[in-house]
């Protein structure tokens, strides 16, 4: 696994959309019942049930997503004592619930800080450059597009889970994507944990062609346990969206600028010798 801190591609315009969705889904995930606190951890069985609830309300639901079927009994919020002991209140859902639109809200929500930050990093690094070569309005709808056929692309191949589906993974999978596509050759500063975190700086082709294939075997099952957890299939679909999308960018995009003498991605400044 290697960590993208920085890449080598200045940007002409302020990617004012890349940094609005990141402060969405910060806001979002700070509103999110308990999970502000997450990092403390310790959550109470009162915040789980809200928590429960207000996922059930917001997050996308492959089953619901397909056959566009809502459950005619879910979480309450409230907490309640029965045969087994405390649990969860279940009861009719108080409110009207649009499956499709649970997808563009699913996609800021997010399940811890690890999770909410590790979109968010990538998603700055990668995606302003997709904002600038694309425009600030095709770019917003680039996203979403992205987004909303991670969602169904996960749903079709999970057409009978009733799991909630969250994060701004696959949408950001597309950007992912885009950018393999149309800056291949661009060089991104990493850490790789080896012993410790060794800084590198390699091309983007190399990290985001690692990272695809990652999500494929994580998606296959292999190579760690509780795969089911993580929608890798989502990822897959996302950025394979993203590509196709972005092919008609690829010609005429000249390669960035690179300063000749970098460390660690900003420009070192000029020593004198005597």
């Amino acid at each position: 696994m290697v960590i993208p801190v920085h890449d080598v591609n200045p940007v002409r315009r302020t990617p004012w959309v890349t940094y609005a969705l990141i402060a969405a889904n910060v806001i979002v995930f700070l509103h999110t019942p308990g999970m502000a606190g997450s990092v403390a951890g310790g959550s109470n069985l009162a915040q789980l049930c809200h928590l429960q609830a207000f996922m059930d309300q917001y997050a996308a639901v492959p089953r619901e997503l397909i056959h566009d079927q809502l459950p005619r009994m879910v979480p309450t919020g409230e907490v309640g004592v029965g045969a087994h002991g405390p649990g969860c209140v279940v009861g009719p859902p108080g409110y009207d619930k649009s499956p499709p639109l649970s997808v563009f809200t699913a996609m800021f929500l997010h399940g811890s800080w690890l999770h909410l930050l590790g979109n968010m990093l990538f998603l700055l690094i990668f995606g302003n450059n997709m904002e600038d070569r694309m425009g600030h309005i095709r770019y917003f709808l680039f996203y979403i597009v992205c987004g909303y056929a991670a969602a169904y692309g996960f749903a079709l191949l999970n057409d009978t889970s009733g799991d909630p589906l969250i994060g701004a993974s696959g949408a950001i999978a597309g950007v992912l994507g885009a950018y393999l596509v149309v800056y291949p050759r661009v060089r991104v500063w990493v850490l790789v944990p080896f012993l410790i975190f060794l800084p590198l700086r390699l091309p983007a082709w190399l990290v985001l062609g690692f990272w695809f294939v990652l999500q494929a075997v994580y998606s296959s099952g292999h190579g760690i346990s509780g795969a089911g957890s993580v929608a890798y299939a989502a990822h897959i679909v996302g950025f394979v969206v993203g590509m196709l999308l972005a092919l008609p960018l690829r010609p005429g995009t000249p390669p960035p600028p690179e300063p000749r003498r970098l460390m660690f991605g900003r420009q070192a400044r000029p020593r004198h010798t005597w």
